[in-house]
């Protein structure tokens, strides 16, 4: 099979898996949309397999799609790696591929990211929202160089190096903070809890120290975004669990207030990279970066 494979076969294959679509990935590589077409049609003969559905309203991977890809991901990593090697650079260039929780982003990366992109203009950072269970699968499918969790998956398969600690509180507007003080924590039994998700640790955290506490969650309310979170805990409606430094502004305004549980939550925050995977020069010297600027 080794001798019939291409680079642009690959390529391909990984612009229409991103792009969903045979006129974007062609617009994305340059090509007309039946080069594209041509390339899968390729990497399907060769392989033996049919890797995409083909739906009115876009393709979706089959399961030998899903295996394909694995390796296609591979493919252009190790032949940026190689490209690398060869050109013996003395400054980091290419792309890196991270994925990364919003609020950890927005309020720990952000500095980092605009630092890095001064002092090294030739690397392109593209950086990617997601859950935990995204974050992980998107390092195991070799789809990304680096993940960033809250915590260790602890698997055989999957490096972790830690980067921070991050202290975690439970946040309400000040109307509920107050009856919370006069009345006891029960009140919050008929509050609104809002998370990110039940995908979210915060979230699963959360409802454990809520349950010892004698608070069961009977009603939650899922946003996409930290400011969501945050605009929407301030109104007064129902309270959440956001990292701490998150909020500096809003407990400083007043406009939020933390909930004085007893239970002090931490997260130790982490890169997460494929155990087989092979750093090149330049997301070694990301990863170094990375952990200095954010290390305390």
């Amino acid at each position: 099979m080794i001798d019939l494979l291409e680079g642009r076969f690959f390529l391909a294959f990984i612009a229409l898996l991103e792009e969903k679509s045979f006129s974007r990935a062609a617009v994305r590589l340059g090509y007309v949309q039946s080069t594209v077409t041509t390339h899968i049609q390729q990497l399907e003969k060769i392989s033996g397999q049919k890797l995409f559905h083909r739906y009115p309203r876009g393709i979706e991977l089959t399961e030998a799609g899903k295996v394909f890809s694995k390796y296609a991901y591979q493919y252009v990593h190790l032949s940026q790696s190689l490209k690398e090697s060869m050109n013996e650079l003395d400054q980091p260039c290419g792309t890196i591929r991270i994925r990364t929780q919003e609020s950890f982003f927005l309020t720990r990366m952000l500095p980092f990211v605009q630092e890095y992109i001064r002092n090294y203009p030739n690397v392109n950072l593209r950086i990617e929202q997601g859950s935990y269970q995204d974050i992980l699968n998107g390092v195991l499918d070799y789809e990304l160089d680096f993940g960033i969790v809250p915590q260790d998956p602890n698997r055989q398969d999957i490096l972790f190096y830690p980067i921070m600690e991050e202290t975690i509180v439970f946040a309400a507007s000040e109307d509920i903070a107050r009856k919370v003080r006069n009345a006891g924590f029960q009140i919050l039994n008929d509050q609104l809890f809002i998370s990110n998700g039940t995908s979210c640790l915060y979230h699963t955290s959360a409802v454990g120290v809520l349950k010892n506490a004698g608070i069961m969650v009977k009603d939650a309310l899922e946003l996409p975004s930290l400011e969501m979170i945050k605009q929407y805990v301030s109104c007064g409606n129902g309270f959440a669990l956001l990292p701490e430094i998150a909020i500096n502004n809003e407990l400083k305004t007043g406009t939020l207030k933390i909930l004085p549980f007893n239970s002090k939550m931490s997260f130790s925050h982490g890169l997460i990279v494929h155990k087989n995977r092979e750093l090149s020069f330049t997301a070694k010297s990301f990863q170094s970066e990375l952990q200095r600027f954010l290390w305390v």
